[in-house]
């Protein structure tokens, strides 16, 4: 069986606790989850008890993120770390280029060199803030052909949403394993280690690093208590260890820059767990939309799945936004996305299909491509999605041909310079927008 085969057979056998948020507990072995404290004088089973602190120790109790964890050895022992190459890996503060106001559009990554694991396989596109200020954000994008043997992989920098838009992957974490698919997201807490393994040939997506505040849900107002993404629609993995000894490395990234360590066991040796700092996966196609039921319409905000608020409440360090398959029912109304200039920095990628806001096709919005708009920059429907939309019958559409995502955030969004001089960057963008004719008639 090939080790795609055998990735495959795994994801499909795994179970999952629900929920969004919740303080979860698991174990692998029964008897390993100490009862009654989180540090007796001597763990079960000869475990060593440790706390991972995804905030710190005097957040709000409604935001404080910490897992205690029961491992086979503590994370304390291990050799010093080395620096290591970032390859095509970048991090805030980005200085290569200047921001910038044009309105910028990529096709998707070319193909890997053979042997390409998902690690070596992160392409930073640009963004913004300081990641050793834990502030701001950056856009990457993954396209790989291997899995991570032996190779462990943790960001102190920041948490990652990975959102998959070819091939699926399984999730090695220190707290169990997760299956994500196109069309699912799979978000990994800031300082979790983990491994990924390709579920298909080759994989290719999305992530989004978050360098500020831990995504949570955003709050909904009148839409009232129930709406958007629900919280048990969130899936987080079962305990699941391994107790492999050997050389193992474990790559830590750092105020940017990659650090390299070879363990002589493996530190995905969790046996049991419990707390609020966890990874999770989302079913996209879960997500309650909510749109109008009389006219225009609405701002895009109502697609929040996903948000990492900032001192200014309603002002989000990033938003992870989703366009779901929906219905659009609203009378006398330009039913795609209106014509726009925003305060807010939007990043948008496609996992499938089309959107209904832009034009298809080569040279055009395509899955695993992306675009840039950052602050102020005027965009909005292309001519041909115009002159299509102006003209429509409006009858109830459907719009279930095709999955698009936003990353939403405060501040510009600065190109690296691989990005900004990219063979895959189109050259004419601007001409989406060219033939809108001047109709006024005084």
């Amino acid at each position: 069986m090939s080790g795609i085969e055998q990735a495959r057979k795994t994801a499909e056998g795994l179970e999952y606790l629900s929920g969004f948020g919740n303080e979860h507990h698991s174990e692998a072995v029964p008897g390993a989850l100490p009862l009654g404290r989180n540090s007796p004088q001597r763990a079960p089973l000869g475990l060593y008890a440790e706390q991972l602190s995804g905030s710190a120790f005097t957040e709000p109790r409604a935001h404080n993120r910490r897992s205690w964890l029961y491992r086979i050895r503590p994370s304390a022992a291990h050799p010093p770390f080395v620096r290591a190459d970032n390859g095509t890996l970048r991090t805030a503060p980005f200085t290569e280029t200047v921001p910038d106001p044009n309105r910028l559009r990529w096709d998707p990554l070319p193909e890997p060199a053979p042997g390409t694991d998902w690690l070596a396989g992160l392409w930073t596109l640009g963004g913004n803030g300081d990641a050793a200020q834990r502030t701001g954000m950056a856009v990457h994008l993954y396209h790989a052909d291997a899995a991570m043997e032996r190779r462990v992989f943790s960001d102190a920098d920041g948490e990652l949403l990975i959102v998959p838009e070819q091939g699926g992957l399984l999730l090695r974490t220190e707290l169990g394993l997760l299956s994500v698919e196109p069309g699912e997201v799979a978000l990994i807490p800031r300082g979790v280690r983990f491994r990924v393994e390709p579920l298909d040939g080759s994989v290719r997506g999305y992530v989004c690093e978050n360098y500020g505040q831990p995504f949570t849900l955003p709050e909904l107002g009148p839409i009232g208590a129930n709406g958007l993404a629900n919280p048990r629609d969130f899936r987080v993995p079962v305990a699941a260890y391994e107790d492999v000894e050997g050389d193992v490395e474990v790559v830590n990234k750092f105020c940017g820059n990659l650090w390299t360590a070879t363990y002589d066991h493996s530190p995905l040796d969790v046996v049991a767990w419990h707390g609020s700092h966890v990874p999770y996966v989302y079913d996209l196609r879960t997500f309650n939309v909510m749109g109008t039921i009389s006219y225009d319409h609405p701002d895009p905000s109502i697609f929040t799945v996903l948000t990492s608020p900032s001192d200014t409440p309603g002002l989000a360090g990033v938003d992870f936004v989703v366009f779901a398959p929906r219905w659009l029912v609203g009378e006398d109304t330009f039913r795609p996305p209106y014509f726009h200039r925003n305060v807010m920095s939007e990043y948008m990628g496609l996992i499938e299909g089309a959107y209904d806001a832009k034009t298809a096709g080569k040279g055009g919005f395509v899955p695993g491509g992306g675009s840039l708009h950052n602050m102020m920059s005027a965009h909005g429907p292309d001519r041909e999605t115009f002159d299509r939309a102006s003209a429509a019958e409006l009858r109830p559409q459907r719009i279930d041909d095709g999955l698009a995502f936003m990353f939403e955030t405060r501040w510009p969004v600065t190109a690296t310079a691989q990005a900004a001089n990219a063979d895959h960057l189109q050259s004419a963008y601007d001409d989406v927008w060219q033939g809108l004719e001047r109709h006024f008639r005084s």
